[in-house]
């Protein structure tokens, strides 16, 4: 199963994975430094679910507070590592085993530009090392990967700009504080990087999560669908920072905005294609975008493919898609974590000739977050990642669903899809001020405390929290300790990539 750890060391020997077209050509070069580790965590501790009591909000808010009695809030202040701490190295190299091998240096080159990036690629890290802490049990949609930059802008099917998470390739039910540490401990990684000092990260982090914890109270009084219908407006959100902000501010708020507003499908298509013989086709620029001759037997695997694909959608999307022609299809390299999984785009074109339509398919493999919890999942990990975003997300993209391959009679990989672009932007952390990151954290604990509050726990995490700040203080206090564990796993990461034990490649 993508994603589980073989205990024949290393990643030499079995890497030969299937594209979505046909067979990767496998690079040795990829593989030939290998670090050969035993099972970095053979028995993994599990967060088990509690029961929530009572149906009423008072019930379950006193459920929550009653959950304090056996995991107080306090005791999730410390870090510690564990005395079984698997080696955070071999976790995230038996990532790499299971992935593209020509893509895995690159990966390795994003994850070493800074404790940061380090920290964006390292969430099963993190997952092994929360289950070893208390846990209050109580369960939500998990985003699983709740840092800093998986959060951003989108258009709504209406063409207005919502700000919630955006990135859903590790979600599952999971307890809510997970989600809020990880979080927490990115606002620490980030000001370190930023060049603040850790009293301004812990009290960045504090205030955070203090947002966090007056949202999830001021949802837990709310209707189930007010709480359903409930999103984060940007423009709104942009006019009471421009009202704040200092000239400077402003011109760098507004620039981000327009150039989220730019990037629309059509205004792709000159950016990501040209015309080729009077057809459109994706420009390549290799590794991060490639193209893949279509032969007839590949065309008839695609073909399949979005035969599934339609299936997971609506009747109306599926007969809109049906005056589409797909012209062309390659891998394109995103992001940091997800960096080796398959990641392929397609262009499709209506009828008019310059209608287009990008669709991108990723590879979605087990959660990080299913090896620690008790709780059930999806036996397709794409319909998972759908599920979580649109439980999770107050609007999602119309164009969400998933589908299976199985290139060559190989064994199944499991995609998502969804647009390519739609207005959607991330913010650019790294650059950030102290008070521009103070009001991006905080929308962002908004939007997490938004995508809790849609599992329908609302009332019981407000009742666990409750009124005064020592949740808040807590998950600062570990934000600022895992953040120091994460400084020292990029060491120890970067330490393995000098001493040759991984390929790295820093050019792209």
């Amino acid at each position: 199963m993508a994603g589980e750890y073989r205990p024949q060391g290393g990643y030499s020997g079995w890497l030969a994975r299937a594209s979505l077209l046909g067979e990767v050509q496998v690079s040795t070069k990829a593989t030939a430094k290998s670090r050969r580790v035993p099972n970095p965590d053979p028995r993994p501790p599990k967060a088990k679910r509690r029961e929530p009591e009572g149906r009423t909000p008072s019930e379950r808010a006193a459920w929550g507070r009653s959950v304090r009695d056996e995991v107080a809030r306090g005791t999730l202040r410390g870090w510690q590592a564990a005395h079984e701490r698997p080696d955070p190295v071999a976790l995230l190299l038996s990532q790499s085993a299971v992935r593209v091998p020509d893509l895995v240096p690159i990966r390795h080159g994003r994850m070493l530009v800074s404790p940061f990036t380090f920290y964006r690629g390292a969430a099963l890290v993190m997952a092994a090392d929360l289950a070893r802490t208390p846990s209050s049990g109580i369960f939500v949609q998990a985003c699983g990967d709740a840092h800093l930059s998986n959060f951003g802008a989108f258009a709504t099917p209406e063409r207005t700009m919502a700000f919630d998470i955006n990135d859903f390739d590790e979600t599952h039910p999971a307890p809510f504080e997970w989600d809020v540490a990880r979080f927490a401990a990115s606002i620490v990684v980030a000001a370190d990087d930023i060049g603040f000092d850790h009293t301004t990260g812990r009290d960045l982090a504090q205030q955070a999560v203090a947002r966090y914890r007056e949202q999830v109270r001021e949802l837990a009084g709310a209707r189930l669908l007010d709480i359903w219908y409930s999103r984060i407006d940007l423009s709104g959100r942009v006019r009471q920072l421009r009202a704040v902000y200092t000239k400077s501010e402003r011109r760098r708020l507004d620039a981000t905005v327009q150039k989220a507003q730019r990037k629309t499908n059509v205004g792709a298509l000159d950016r990501l294609a040209e015309r080729v013989d009077g057809r459109w086709q994706i420009k390549e620029h290799p590794p991060l975008i490639t193209r893949e001759t279509i032969t007839p037997a590949r065309h008839a695997r695609l073909r399949e493919f979005f035969s599934q694909y339609l299936d997971s959608l609506p009747g109306d999307l599926q007969l809109f898609l049906r005056h589409y022609e797909l012209v062309d299809f390659a891998r394109k390299v995103v992001g940091v974590g997800s960096v080796g999984t398959e990641a392929h785009i397609a262009l499709l074109i209506g009828a008019h000739g310059d209608d287009p339509l990008f669709l991108q398919m990723k590879e979605a493999d087990d959660s990080v977050l299913q090896r620690y919890t008790t709780a059930e999942g999806f036996k397709h990990q794409g319909q998972r990642v759908v599920f979580g975003q649109r439980v999770m997300q107050a609007v999602s993209d119309i164009f969400l669903g998933w589908a299976s391959a199985e290139p060559g009679g190989r064994t199944r990989h499991d995609f998502y899809v969804r647009q390519l672009y739609d207005y959607k932007t991330s913010f650019d952390v790294p650059r950030m001020t102290a008070r521009r990151l103070s009001n991006y954290a905080e929308v962002c604990s908004e939007a997490l405390a938004r995508a809790h509050a849609r599992s329908g726990m609302a009332t019981a995490i407000a009742g666990y929290l409750g009124r005064r700040t020592a949740f808040d203080k807590a998950m600062s206090s570990f934000a600022v300790a895992y953040a120091d564990q994460n400084r020292r796993d990029y060491e120890a990461f970067a330490e393995a990539a000098a001493a040759g034990q991984m390929e790295v490649s820093r050019e792209v």
